[in-house]
């Protein structure tokens, strides 16, 4: 969007407001996006969530490539931004989930790390099609967004659920299955099992394959032990998490990713 707003500014003949509005707005959208991954992931699967967020990203970018005013440029990045949000949520869960104790703190790095390759790849896609008509370059700027998330969608089918979203739906000889697979060690898989067992209420001698799980809250009493009531491990940790995140925003570093090009 960032390199794209210049020949946009031009060619809807938009204010400088109006474009302050159209590029800050994605995090609100994210919100949006974000509190409705949860209870997708709950309901679906973490798998099919990502899938999910592959769509609705598909489709915000082709709205905003195919937008002919400023208002339709406003609903794609409204459907794109609500994909956008899903992603965020999802990825770091799906990874710590499927990920075995010695790469699970590497590997949920790597959203961060490919968010600045596609910023990267962005501003390459951004001067590469700059040498197309002002009104055709900046659609194809946003449109072509779409095609990594086909990518996405059809490279996460390809992998195992989270086994912790299968034993919470009673799916213990699946959930088996994928802990074998994703585990170091067969000890390892063991032991993760019997911490999702126990998490889920599932008895640690049940083995059969299908089972009733009670169904669990809507995280009321995560949240008075996130905010009201936090021991003093996850004070700490949602401590840095905040501050983490408040001086990533308070460096100006978004200022500097969406309005660099002018």
């Amino acid at each position: 969007m960032s390199g794209a707003i210049i020949y946009i500014k031009d060619d809807l003949k938009i204010s400088d407001v109006q474009v302050e509005i159209l590029v800050g707005i994605l995090n609100l959208y994210c919100l949006i996006g974000a509190y409705a991954a949860g209870r997708t992931s709950d309901w679906i699967g973490r798998r099919y969530t990502i899938v999910v967020a592959a769509a609705i990203f598909f489709v915000g970018a082709l709205l905003m490539g195919f937008a002919t005013n400023y208002a339709f440029l406003m609903v794609g990045r409204f459907v794109a931004g609500i994909g956008v949000g899903f992603a965020l949520l999802i990825a770091p869960v799906y990874t710590a989930e499927v990920s075995p104790a010695s790469s699970r703190g590497f590997l949920n790095s790597f959203p961060e790390v490919f968010i600045n390759i596609g910023l990267l790849l962005g501003y390459v896609s951004n001067y590469a099609f700059s040498k197309l008509r002002a009104d055709l370059g900046w659609r194809v700027m946003l449109g072509a967004g779409a095609i990594p998330s086909v990518f996405l969608a059809i490279g996460v089918l390809t992998m195992p659920e989270s086994p912790r979203w299968l034993i919470m739906q009673g799916r213990l000889g699946e959930a088996k299955t994928v802990l074998d697979k994703t585990s170091d060690t067969k000890e390892e898989a063991r032991g993760r099992l019997s911490d999702i067992k126990a998490a889920a209420g599932i008895p640690e001698d049940c083995t059969d394959d299908i089972v009733q799980v009670q169904k669990q809250t809507h995280g009321e009493g995560v949240w008075r032990e996130l905010i009201l009531h936090p021991t003093p491990a996850v004070r700490h940790v949602l401590i840095c998490g905040i501050g983490i995140h408040f001086f990533q925003q308070a460096i100006g570093l978004e200022s500097v990713v969406l309005y660099s090009p002018r």
